[in-house]
């Protein structure tokens, strides 16, 4: 059975870091490409970054380039694979629930090697990060 776990949210100060990481075991993770996405109070799902399976290529949501990071590592016996997010400079407005999510490719080289906003098949319970002004 597919699973992700997201940690390391918390309630921060505007200004601080945090990285987030997801932790994704019960299949061949290493291969699928991995993404963050957040959801806001009363607002909907909004994509937030996303990964290759091998790192070679990643996408950011336009309200989170420049603070945001997303890395990868895949572990050697596929055991488990994690996934993370860097937020720097934290704003306010950053406060959601952030949630992994795995994309499901088969044999597909070409979904395997993209970073998509959209598509994912698998997804986390999520991580609460409160920001305060």
């Amino acid at each position: 059975q597919v699973q992700l776990v997201e940690s390391g949210g918390g309630l921060v100060q505007a200004g601080d870091s945090l990285r987030l990481s997801c932790s994704a075991s019960g299949r061949t993770f290493s291969s699928y490409p991995m993404g963050w996405f957040r959801q806001a109070p009363g607002k909907g799902r909004e994509f937030v970054a996303s990964i290759s399976w091998n790192g070679g290529s990643t996408n950011y949501g336009d309200s989170v380039k420049g603070r945001f990071t997303i890395s990868r590592d895949n572990a050697k016996n596929n055991a488990k694979n994690t996934v993370y997010l860097r937020i720097n400079s934290l704003k306010p407005e950053d406060t959601a629930i952030y949630y992994c999510a795995a994309r499901y490719c088969g044999d597909d080289y070409g979904c395997k090697t993209d970073s998509p906003a959209y598509g994912y098949d698998y997804w986390g319970q999520g991580t609460q990060v409160t920001v305060s002004a």
